[in-house]
């Protein structure tokens, strides 16, 4: 395409864990290049790991994308290398137009220099002349609200008045990509609903934006396509409300599955999901009826157990936690197993990785025989949320009506 404004092939970079091993592998790295050979060696050294491997994509002018994944799955690092911070292994990144970066929001600031002065050195990096700035330095003050403190040293700035001031001038000097690590946790709502509409106006204008966050239910304001790095590599690329399931269920998936077992007399073998078709899956829609079948094994019978079952999501915690007795069914294990099903229909929870932890208890409040955290992960994958407030948001789709009085 014409207007491809970044192109990445392939892209792969190291890191080495151990300080001292780093610098000799860095000399030598140095040393095979000035032999002649072809940049830096494609295999691990000992300690070594991949903190990008093989990642490709492209990106469109005026066009916006996410990048989501788990801590440590390279996700600041690839916008280091997209900035130019950080030497490539191997492949190729091409960027089209002038970067502007916010990797940590205020980072780069001069503490000893006033806020006025450190707008003139960013955007002097930047190759941006002072008259530019001239016209330009009334309209980010603004934006950044911090008007009666901007001729004070930027040390003397709380860490909101550094990040507001960081996006304020990442921002207003017309970027043609601007690169965005967790600016959604700038200030108040009210500066960041300013941030939204700023990003999307500056998008109309041509502006590609490649932004890094944690809290997925609000990208949707800024973008609908979303990459997902997991352990250095893509593993997804696409629609947003998608993307954003299957990076909750990487982070489902990551935590180990903890077992609590108190008694051998019964415990839980397996679960599997399916859907109301009896199709085994572990990606649903909201709205979906979800069958978890729960395999029960017992090397004797077991009269009057219960089971205690939540729904866990990975940016909340627990959502909601119901049993057996909440409907008063009542079952019995009997060797050498037992097959329980529950089902839940029409759930509501909405985009996004979730997981369900049971509980296995025998009739009296001391029976505790089993638990397993985490023992059925899934995902719901659609409708698409809006974080406009034209639509459903958030986790849960609550049933409701208007009607005007």
């Amino acid at each position: 395409m014409d207007n491809v404004v970044v192109k990445v092939e392939n892209v792969s970079k190291k890191f080495c864990s151990d300080l001292k091993k780093s610098l000799w592998y860095g000399v030598q790295d140095i040393l095979g290049e000035m032999a002649g050979q072809n940049g830096a060696r494609s295999d691990l050294r000992p300690q070594e790991f991949w903190s990008l491997k093989d990642v490709s994509f492209q990106l469109e002018a005026g066009k916006s994308l996410a990048i989501l994944g788990p801590n440590g799955a390279g996700k600041s690092t690839f916008l280091k290398v997209l900035n130019g911070l950080i030497k490539l292994d191997e492949g190729r990144v091409d960027i089209q137009g002038r970067i502007g970066a916010l990797i940590e929001l205020g980072a780069g600031f001069n503490p000893i220099l006033t806020g006025r002065e450190n707008i003139y050195v960013y955007a002097s990096i930047l190759g941006i002349s002072t008259r530019e700035v001239d016209k330009r330095l009334d309209e980010i003050i603004e934006f950044a609200e911090i008007s009666k403190f901007i001729d004070s040293p930027v040390q003397s700035y709380s860490s909101g008045m550094k990040s507001r001031l960081g996006f304020a001038v990442a921002s207003h000097l017309n970027p043609d990509i601007l690169l965005v690590d967790e600016v959604l946790a700038v200030g108040d709502v009210g500066f960041r609903m300013k941030c939204f509409r700023h990003l999307l106006d500056i998008m109309k204008q041509g502006t590609s934006l490649i932004i890094v966050s944690h809290n997925v239910n609000l990208l949707s304001r800024v973008t609908n396509r979303a990459l997902v790095l997991n352990r250095g590599r893509l593993v997804f690329d696409g629609e947003l409300s998608i993307a954003i399931g299957r990076y909750q269920l990487v982070v489902e998936k990551q935590k180990e599955t903890a077992r609590l077992v108190e008694s051998g007399i019964a415990r839980i073998d397996s679960v599997r999901l399916f859907d109301h078709h009896g199709e085994q899956k572990q990606e649903f829609l909201t709205g979906d009826t979800i069958h978890a079948e729960i395999v029960l094994i017992t090397e004797k019978p077991v009269y009057g157990a219960r089971i205690i079952a939540s729904i866990d999501s990975p940016a909340a915690g627990i959502l909601g936690t119901f049993s057996t007795p909440c409907q008063n069914f009542e079952f019995d294990i009997i060797p050498p197993k037992i097959i329980i099903r529950l089902s839940l229909p029409d759930i509501p929870l909405l985009v996004g990785g979730y997981s369900i932890t049971l509980s296995l208890y025998g009739p009296k409040f001391t029976d505790f025989y089993d638990r397993i955290i985490g023992a059925a992960n899934f995902q719901i994958s659609g409708p698409p949320t809006n974080a406009f407030g034209f639509g459903f948001n958030d986790m849960l789709r609550f049933t409701h009506k208007w009607k005007q009085l």
